[in-house]
């Protein structure tokens, strides 16, 4: 669930992380006190860990060798001939996703379902060639890196797991949010007869090339606090000149650190203008409706707490006091931090860099007349230089859409799709990128205007609004009717 590509997303994985230098990065980095992935074994959600052998190139016949990919499964409440639930595992560890799937978790008895959490190749414990530092060694070990290699290492799993578990009969549903819900739609189109529907939270499968306008999700991010503010947007859009102008001085950075408390030397203020952008897009991403620790422990409406501290402030309050007191709520709302490192990655997402260097490009831009964030343009030069530094290698920026498609995709994916759920909530940015209207009457968008980053799959509380109860509710009457279909074998559509 990460500029030129995301996460976010989730960010999703997101991410699916911004650069002040006028050229873009996607939200990535969750911050050093970002919640770790939680037992689940001692928790409600019990599980078992598994390892499955996999081929690091699907594609070849030549043999590069194997590697161990790590999957958890619950079959507890599964029943004879009862469906498949398949979660699949974005850019992190996969217990932290099946921490944050909750709603799988209570599908699981109403359908008798088995729940299967596959990690993805390079994250979490799937490391090919024994270890991180060997599998992000270089180039030429990142290879193997792809969607397309993650998506078919799913496919040979599921295969082989219902042939072991004499399951061959029975229904698969696919589950994803942000990248992981980009993977699941992916899946169904490139692997219909595997599947027989898949469940899209947050995926911005349309955030390539120009298919949808550049400017969409900082727009978006924007838009979420200007409709609680508009002091607030003017605040954080000046902050930007106030950070820039006092990082030149003599002792800027060394001000600006004490300002922000950084820990140790600040390198130069694009890292803080980065640290920012990136908490604002986070914030927006996980603008729920109550409490969470997806990313971080926020209160609920945590975008009208930021405004909040940074409106209050007493009169005379420098710019850049209020937005630190702001961003504050994000990354540290219990107030236990005494500094902020900039470089952690406690949930394992750093491969994102590369996958945003090869396949995964996302073109952004900031409009200076409705955006809160500095004017930039997507400049494919400069990332083409980035990643030539970072990695050896040029982005593909048209590659994913001649695999899975997206140009188009009214006319292409109606003719050749079925049985999708693109779900959003409109106050999520990386809803610009995904399906926002139903494409035919068994690729359906719901949406939701006060949504954001895949709640809906997150697990159902006493708090949850009526139109979140709602949105789950249309979810699970269209995949009652997938597996009826299936069960008994015809495919007749339901009109929403």
């Amino acid at each position: 669930m990460a500029t030129s590509a995301i996460p976010l997303t989730l960010v999703l994985i997101l991410c699916f992380f911004f650069f002040f230098s006028f050229t873009q990065s996607t939200p990535q980095l969750l911050g050093k006190y970002a919640n770790k992935p939680r037992n689940l074994s001692s928790s409600s959600y019990k599980y078992e860990t598994r390892y499955f052998t996999q081929r690091l190139d699907h594609f070849s016949f030549h043999e590069y060798g194997s590697f161990s990919q790590r999957y958890l499964i619950n079959t507890r409440n599964w029943v004879a001939k009862g469906p498949i639930f398949m979660y699949c595992g974005n850019e992190g560890d996969i217990e932290w996703f099946a921490t944050n799937s909750g709603f799988l978790w209570e599908l699981a008895p109403r359908f008798g379902a088995m729940l299967l959490f596959p990690e993805h190749r390079y994250y979490g414990e799937s490391m090919p060639y024994g270890s991180k530092e060997e599998a992000y060694k270089n180039n030429t070990t990142l290879a193997f890196l792809t969607a397309e290699q993650a998506i078919a290492d799913y496919a040979v799993l599921l295969k082989e797991l219902k042939h072991n578990l004499s399951a061959e009969g029975c229904p698969v549903v696919l589950f994803g949010g942000s990248y992981g819900g980009m993977l699941a739609a992916w899946m169904r189109l490139k692997y219909p007869h595997l599947t027989i529907g898949a469940v899209a939270s947050s995926a911005p499968i349309l955030q390539f090339e120009d298919i949808v306008p550049p400017e969409t999700f900082y727009n978006i991010v924007s838009n979420d606090f200007r409709r609680e503010s508009t002091t607030c947007f003017n605040k954080i859009k000046e902050s930007w000149g106030a950070l820039q102008s006092m990082g030149e001085n003599a002792d800027g950075l060394m001000q600006l650190a004490k300002t922000f408390h950084i820990c140790g030397e600040l390198k130069s203020s694009d890292d803080l203008s980065d640290w920012l952008s990136s908490a604002y897009s986070y914030l927006a991403m996980v603008n729920y409706p109550y409490p969470s620790d997806f990313l971080m422990p926020l209160p609920g409406h945590p975008i009208k707490e930021v405004c909040k501290r940074i409106d209050s402030a007493a009169d005379g309050t420098s710019v850049l006091d209020r937005i630190f007191h702001g961003v504050s709520v994000y990354y540290n709302y219990t107030g236990a931090v005494d500094c902020f490192k900039m470089d952690d990655d406690p949930h394992g997402m750093s491969g994102w860099q590369w996958q945003a260097c090869t396949e995964m490009v996302m073109p952004m831009t900031s409009d200076p007349d409705k955006s809160m964030f500095p004017s930039f343009k997507f400049n494919y030069t400069y990332e083409q230089e980035r990643c030539m530094r970072s990695y050896g290698v040029k982005p593909r920026g048209r590659w994913i859409t001649t695999e899975f498609g997206g140009r188009d995709f009214k006319t292409t994916w109606k003719n050749s799709g079925s049985n999708i759920i693109f779900a959003n909530g409109l106050l999520d940015p990386w809803s610009g990128g995904s399906v926002l209207q139903n494409v035919s009457e068994t690729l359906i968008a719901l949406n939701t205007e006060e949504g954001a980053h895949h709640l809906d799959l997150r697990a159902s509380t006493a708090n949850d609004p009526e139109w979140l109860i709602q949105q789950r509710t249309s979810e699970i009457r269209l995949i009652e009717v997938w597996i009826n279909d299936y069960n008994q074998g015809r495919g007749s559509a339901l009109s929403m």
